[in-house]
């Protein structure tokens, strides 16, 4: 019997457009079997997940069945299904600071369920605790514990989340994105822990995800959704290699790759080396716009010793390149960046942005609506980095006329044409955020970035929720704006598949340091340090592909050899 087996299940909303989420949608898990839910935001993955649980938005009307573990979901009583949701299932959401109180420490929420619902002393939950977040990978379980949300990086804290889900054993994990802003050696561990706790307890999975490498080296069966319709489904290789549906097709399309195969994506007939701009002769080199001397800076945490994030880093980008800054969760690259908008203080060293030293603090506001209008950012959470009181299209008309004197018909002309650069539409810039999918959310906070027209745009795992056809969308209009205006990247992104396309230039950060630094090309195939060749071999791959690598790769180093060093 199958763990979970949803049957022509739809779901319309009652009011306004009446609009149909999801049509006549079809799947089922078994017992230790992976299953893949794939397709663009907005196209009803996570709709169909959280049907699993029964959480669904009110005023709707549905038809058809959900059955978890024999119990169909919307049939059975309050009681039959919170038990379900104790015990047989469990989902990794993928917003993580949504999904964990933020006044709560960390011990508290991995303990909460196991106190209250399976009757736990708290001596042996905070155990069962300690043992969850070292499965996961984090570096300091007992001090993680007594930490808040907001003490945690977003890989840190989505780790913790999928601790919480695992604290059951439950039958059935359903996981919404549950990788996206984590870097791939993490993701790697990660999901060697699900897949070790699948084997041991036959657990079943139905894991959704925009990123069909990861889909495809993880998942027996895959069902493609597009528009609330199952449009494709079959065994992975069988999809991947051979797609049916011309939406599977375009998505596979735009999947980019760190070797070779790598496809065009958007516009067959422009390939991504093409939205570059094109190398200058050393002679003709423009000036370095930004750059960054012996730059360190360390934290200081009560009862653990100094956290040393960034340790005397230096670094310069030419105007109109686009420089990459790779590296897993807490190796400094978001210090970094934020040191470099003047979000964070650095202790020592220099930061010149066309010249002009930024390090000292901004005392007045003239002085930082000039850094701003020369240097923007796009943060790795954009549920955070949007007001959710006001709609969409008014925070980035904000924007707008904080910069430049313009009337409300001037703005609002200027911010359709943002939300068009962005793939959005006036529906979108209508809407408040929390109505939005992660993606569009994204969206809307990268053309906030530009409204202002800065010469640097720093981009912190900004492409990181973005499905695959979205991602690349966004990426053309960055780069396009980079040809236009000559437009300076710092990208930070685990994606090294991105950071190949986007960037000339690389550099791999680990414990604040600098481990490697060059060409984007020669450094991702031709690694010289240990640590960027545990990047690589972390990359997921399809095993019909592993025996054919297509890009010569330096031999495997393991993870073992990589923290010991």
């Amino acid at each position: 019997m199958s763990i979970l087996k949803i049957s022509d299940f739809s779901l319309e909303l009652t009011t306004g457009s009446q609009a149909c989420l999801l049509d006549a949608v079809s799947l089922s898990v078994e017992e230790g079997e992976t299953v893949g839910l794939v397709g663009e935001s907005g196209s009803g993955k996570s709709l169909t997940a959280r049907a699993a649980l029964g959480l669904l938005p009110g005023r709707t009307r549905i038809s058809g069945s959900v059955v978890l573990d024999g119990t169909d979901v919307f049939s059975a009583g309050p009681s039959q299904v919170l038990a379900l949701r104790r015990s047989t299932a469990s989902m990794v959401f993928q917003d993580p600071r949504s999904g964990i109180n933020p006044m709560r420490s960390i011990g508290d929420y991995l303990t909460e369920s196991l106190i209250l619902c399976n009757k736990w002393s708290k001596a042996d939950a905070s155990q069962r605790a300690l043992e969850l977040l070292r499965s996961v990978g984090l570096p300091r379980p007992e001090a993680h514990l007594a930490q808040f949300p907001h003490e945690l990086s977003g890989g840190m804290l989505q780790r913790v989340m999928i601790a919480g889900a695992l604290s059951t054993s439950p039958r059935l994990l359903i996981c919404d994105e549950p990788t996206t802003s984590l870097d791939v050696t993490t993701q790697a561990e990660i999901i060697g822990v699900l897949t070790e706790q699948q084997a041991q307890h036959g657990m079943g999975m139905l894991f959704i995800t925009h990123d069909l490498n990861l889909a495809s080296a993880l998942c027996d069966r895959i069902y493609v959704l597009n528009a609330g319709t199952v449009v494709e489904h079959g065994g992975v290789q069988e999809v991947f290699t051979n797609p049916q549906s011309a939406y599977t097709q375009q998505l596979v399309a735009a999947t980019p790759s760190v070797f070779t195969r790598t496809v065009s994506v958007i516009n067959p007939t422009r390939s991504a080396a093409a939205l570059r701009p094109a190398p200058e002769p050393e002679s003709a080199r423009p000036a370095v716009m930004l750059e960054a001397r012996s730059l360190s800076k360390t934290y200081y945490v009560k009862g653990n010793p100094p956290l040393v994030a960034v340790n005397n880093v230096t670094l310069a980008v030419p105007r109109g390149d686009a420089l990459a800054v790779v590296g897993e969760s807490g190796s400094g690259k978001s210090t970094l960046a934020r040191m470099i908008v003047g979000l964070e203080q650095a202790d020592a060293g220099d930061i010149l942005v066309a010249g002009v030293s930024r390090a000292a603090h901004s005392r007045t506001r003239a002085e930082r609506l000039d850094r701003a209008r020369t240097v923007q950012i796009v943060f790795q959470d954009p549920y955070l980095s949007l007001d959710p009181r006001i709609i969409a299209g008014a925070a980035v008309e904000d924007a707008l006329r904080l910069h430049n004197k313009l009337s409300h018909a001037q703005s609002r002309s200027q911010v359709l044409a943002l939300f068009d650069q962005v793939g959005l539409g006036e529906k979108h810039a209508n809407a408040r955020p929390r109505t939005l999918s992660g993606g569009q959310r994204q969206r809307v906070a990268i053309a906030r970035a530009l409204a202002v027209g800065p010469e640097v745009l720093v981009l912190d795992e900004a492409t990181s929720a973005l499905d695959v056809s979205v991602q690349a969308q966004v990426l053309e209009v960055v780069q396009e704006i980079r040809r236009k205006r000559g437009l300076t990247l710092l990208f930070i992104s685990h994606d090294l598949a991105v950071v190949r396309k986007v960037c000339e230039t690389t550099m791999v950060m680990r414990r604040g340091d600098i481990v490697e630094h060059g060409q984007t090309k020669n450094l991702l195939e031709n690694p010289q340090h240990p640590y960027t060749q545990l990047l690589l071999d972390s990359i997921p791959r399809p095993e019909w592909e592993l025996d054919q690598p297509e890009v010569p790769l330096a031999p495997n180093t393991s993870s073992a050899q990589i923290i010991g060093a």
